[in-house]
């Protein structure tokens, strides 16, 4: 349950990063 849960932290940190750098 962990790694899933880790996984879909990780998951939404790298969609935040993306819709920054297409927001810049």
């Amino acid at each position: 349950m962990f790694f899933i849960d880790l996984l879909i932290s990780m998951i939404f940190f790298i969609l935040l990063i993306i819709c920054v750098l297409v927001g810049v």
